[in-house]
């Protein structure tokens, strides 16, 4: 699944809200293609009618209702400690003197464990809910290739930037111009069209491409071809093609 993808309900949303109350309930929606296809143990909870709301209106043993908000969280957490298997887990937040309560439940985040023991787990996944939508937490590999790929881009862009402004003569090389004339309008034309035509070709490399749908190799082609271009381009319009100039 692509690192990109979001999972939505509106009617869920309208019917019921979002708060950390039903946040869970909310993120094992049957059509949330982030959730495993495995019984997990707050479905196992839930059918013992058991979540965070009854907690709170009920309490436990322990602790007779009401409980406030975050003592429910707590007894939760303990019920799912008892069981094992694959569990989501709605982790505290922090800070949260001050908040409203639109502030907190503006984002949600929820761990995917799979749970051995009462002291053993092992994380599966991390998974935000940012107003009402589902995102799953970007693996490190994901962060450095979107990194890189900004980067190269901002370095790309520079380079179009200055290669508009080479010059090249065969009697004399490569040159540069940065205040370009009005005899230089057609050329400047014919430049932006490249440059417009490659970063429309680069940002669906970067951003729409499946992996695997082109190599490296085919990839610096491209890149060679269109250098070759601007040099043809140049020469067809060199003194010494258009006018017979000769080399000195």
């Amino acid at each position: 699944m692509s690192e990109s993808a979001s999972f939505v309900d509106p009617a869920f949303l309208a019917r019921f809200g979002l708060t950390r109350i039903n946040a869970i309930d909310y993120f094992l929606h049957p059509l949330n293609p982030f959730r495993t296809k495995a019984k997990t143990s707050n479905e196992v909870l839930g059918m013992q009618g058991i979540n965070i709301g009854t907690l709170m209106q009920w309490g436990t043993g322990a602790r007779p209702g009401p409980l406030p908000l975050d003592q429910g969280e707590d007894e939760y957490r303990v019920a799912l400690s008892r069981l094992t298997g694959e569990q989501y887990e709605l982790l505290p937040m922090s800070n949260i003197e001050g908040m409203t309560p639109q502030q907190m439940s503006a984002l949600f985040t929820i761990r995917h464990v799979h749970r051995t023991s009462h002291n053993h787990t092992t994380v599966l996944g991390i998974y935000y809910v940012l107003e009402g939508v589902i995102y799953k937490s970007p693996t490190v590999r994901g962060l450095m290739k979107a990194n890189i790929a900004r980067t190269l881009a901002g370095l790309s862009e520079a380079c179009d930037a200055l290669s508009v402004c080479a010059r090249y003569d065969p009697s004399s090389g490569y040159s540069w111009k940065f205040d370009p004339d009005e005899d230089d309008d057609e050329d400047n034309k014919f430049y932006s069209s490249i440059q417009e035509k490659r970063k429309r070709r680069r940002r669906q490399i970067l951003d729409n491409r499946r992996p695997g749908e082109r190599t490296a190799e085919e990839e610096e082609g491209i890149r060679a071809s269109e250098a070759i271009d601007r040099i043809l381009s140049r020469l067809s319009k060199s003194d010494v093609v258009v006018k017979g100039k000769p080399i000195i």
